[in-house]
């Protein structure tokens, strides 16, 4: 009778060992799911930005009368050679 005693004892603690581990496995996976879970669901929500509305068109007359006070400018002193380029660049690209 003590083998089998001793057979009985041995099956109980690796059967105890196993449940005890499976149980573990089975308690991080899962909060490695919650942990994905709530990264997932916590996370900010995507914005959609629209594109800008385009500029509106700037009319000929006006981009000319600015390039006359533009000139106007370098004329007095007020602008640089640089200044005027940058200026006039922006102008004609509008």
């Amino acid at each position: 009778m003590p083998g089998l005693l001793r057979g009985v004892a041995r099956t109980a603690v690796v059967s105890g060992t196993a449940t005890a581990v499976s149980n573990r496995v089975s308690r991080r996976q899962a909060g490695r799911w919650a942990q994905q879970d709530y990264g997932q669901t916590a996370a900010a929500p995507q914005q959609v930005y629209s594109t800008p509305a385009p500029a509106p068109a700037v009319s000929m007359d006006t981009k000319i009368s600015q390039l006359k006070e533009l000139a106007q400018l370098k004329e007095q002193g007020v602008l640089s050679e640089a200044e005027f380029a940058a200026q006039k660049r922006r102008i004609l690209e509008l």
